[in-house]
């Protein structure tokens, strides 16, 4: 059990303390009152599922899992893009079939999806891993 002096030098509640105490789980502003107070770093105090998992695999396996990420957001742009504009066509044939204005949408957002597609499968890259390595060892002045 934590020996703590009067709740009011924490900023947090007594009652907080003592679900801390409990095992719940602590808000972000009680655990930087509760670092600030111990004297620790607040990742310290963190819970290990809210860290950053990036440490346990290489980097090689990071990229992958990155680009897997990519991959599953192109799919769901993807699939927003198939259902809106199909709907747009189908209000635009209810509304005025004489004039296809949906075809104007499905133009600018299909050449939005083209672009995200080129980037995911880097069919060509303007501003791929090498880039972005080039432009960070750039600014830092030194090799990574």
């Amino acid at each position: 059990m934590l020996n703590l002096a009067p709740s009011s030098r924490l900023g947090i509640n007594i009652r907080t303390i003592q679900r801390i105490e409990r095992g719940q789980k602590a808000g972000l502003e009680s655990l930087k009152s509760l670092a600030a107070v111990f004297e620790v770093e607040l990742n310290e105090l963190l819970p290990e599922e809210n860290m950053n998992n990036s440490d346990k695999f290489s980097e090689e396996e990071n990229r992958v899992i990155e680009h897997v990420k990519d991959i599953k957001g192109f799919y769901s742009h993807l699939i927003n893009y198939t259902v809106v504009v199909m709907g747009l066509f189908l209000i635009n044939f209810l509304t005025s079939p004489g004039y296809y204005w949906a075809w104007w949408a499905a133009l600018g957002w299909g050449v939005g999806l083209i672009s995200h597609g080129i980037s995911v499968f880097e069919v060509y890259s303007f501003f791929g891993a090498d880039w972005e390595k080039k432009q960070i060892e750039k600014r830092l002045g030194k090799k990574l």
